[in-house]
């Protein structure tokens, strides 16, 4: 028996056109669907043919599935296949609610509800140049006042908005600001000292061990200054299915920081996680940020999968963590927290990285939500371990995280989540 989602059951039979071009339709969509964001290529449409001619179209949910099985490959892009597949198989409706995402809203009129992931992407994709032109101006002599005291610039805008919900170009131009953030640390200093003429501070040692080479009379002072070091950032990100979006946007701007320099790090090490580890690091050399990534998505076979993040922790703590968190190593662990794996394991695990480095900053982009809280068994138990919790998915998280990184009083929310839990 075949199970029927209620969005498709509610669908009219497909009209299929008399004049025989459903095949010049299924490329266009094919199109639509890559500029989208969907990786789809001419072998993909050629299939999506076949497939359609194979199982037939007497039925849209049949057309619907068969398009599916052949187009999306990932769990996650299902949602952008279904929203592309209703407005370019002409759902009125939805397509209303398309073009009141694109165009600005005028008097006060909003859209029925808020775009959700990857619909702006949809509508772009299939509404470029079908837009009406903008409003004329006014008529000569007729002077129009307007208030915006309370607007922002579209900068401001973009650097708060979620990454989930940017259009194809909010992504580009959120990747090109992105580029530009930087993520300074202060030296730490050490015990260790070295000869200065600038210091005030004798270093008595030398200066007595100069003096005795010369018959114990002390000639000159000696000076000394204390030894500073930078340490390490060692960035621990899921690329799991429900990190996806974020996960991209954050590693560019790992990138840029990995690349930049006279920010203080000693080095920038990265690792991918889903259900396995994965050393990226030497990728992140690169400096084409998009051959970077593409090299590192090839390394990371696990990309938009499942999650494992006590298991992945495991590994680095047993294979890499003495290797990268001496030094006073400071660890981005950039995840939702959601993990259905061994709890105990987890627990274990970043109790163990905590104590192997000098700072660990969690970065979730479920803080996103005003009414977040610590349900999840995975986040109640990485909660304790870390030293600040943060959001992480806009540029404005991104760009906070910068100047609290180095500042050791800063919890974000941590404290005041653990409070809830400890209720």
């Amino acid at each position: 028996m075949k199970l029927l989602t209620p969005t498709m059951a509610k669908y009219a039979p497909l009209d299929i056109p008399e004049d025989g071009k459903l095949a010049h339709n299924i490329a266009h969509f094919a199109r639509a669907l890559r500029k989208a964001g969907l990786p789809i290529g001419p072998g993909r449409t050629l299939d999506a043919v076949r497939a359609v001619a194979a199982a037939g179209f007497d039925r849209r949910e049949d057309f619907y599935f068969t398009l599916q099985a052949i187009f999306v490959s990932r769990p996650e892009e299902r949602g952008l296949f279904a929203q592309v597949f209703r407005l370019f198989w002409r759902d009125p409706r939805y397509l209303e609610h398309m073009m009141s995402l694109m165009l600005p809203q005028v008097q006060g009129v909003q859209p029925d509800r808020s775009a959700e992931a990857a619909e702006k992407r949809a509508a772009e994709a299939l509404l470029d140049g079908q837009l009406p032109p903008a409003p004329s101006a006014s008529p000569e002599g007729e002077e129009v006042e307007i208030d915006a005291t309370a607007t922002i610039s579209a900068e401001e805008r973009l650097k708060t908005l979620d990454f989930e919900q940017m259009s194809g170009d909010e992504i580009a131009a959120a990747k090109r600001m992105l580029a530009q953030l930087a993520l300074p640390v202060r030296p730490l200093k050490t015990r260790r000292s070295r000869m200065s003429s600038l210091a005030a501070r004798i270093d008595a040692r030398r200066t007595f061990r100069e003096a005795g080479r010369h018959g114990g009379e002390m000639a000159t002072l000696i000076h000394k200054a204390p030894v500073s070091r930078w340490p390490n950032l060692v960035v621990l990100c899921d690329i799991s299915g429900s990190m996806a979006d974020y996960s991209r946007m954050v590693l560019h701007f790992i990138h840029a920081v990995a690349n930049r320099k006279g920010q203080g790090w000693a080095k920038v090490h990265a690792f991918t996680f889903g259900t396995r580890l994965t050393n990226i690091t030497r990728h992140l050399r690169d400096r084409d940020v998009d051959a970077a990534l593409k090299s590192a998505g090839r390394e990371a076979q696990d990309w938009s999968g499942g999650t494992r993040i006590g298991q992945s922790l495991h590994g680095f703590n047993r294979d890499w963590s003495r290797r990268v968190l001496g030094q006073g190593a400071v660890v981005l662990l950039i995840t939702d927290g959601l993990d259905r794996d061994d709890i105990a394991l987890l627990s274990r695990e970043i109790e163990r990285l905590h104590l192997s480095c000098r700072r660990l900053v969690w970065l979730n982009p479920l803080l996103r939500w005003t009414g977040f809280a610590p349900r999840a068994e995975g986040i109640r138990a990485i909660l304790p371990h870390v030293d600040s919790f943060r959001a992480g998915h806009s540029i404005a998280s991104l760009e906070a995280l910068g100047k609290a990184i180095s500042e050791k009083d800063d919890r974000g929310e941590r404290d005041r989540l653990l409070a809830l839990i400890r209720r």
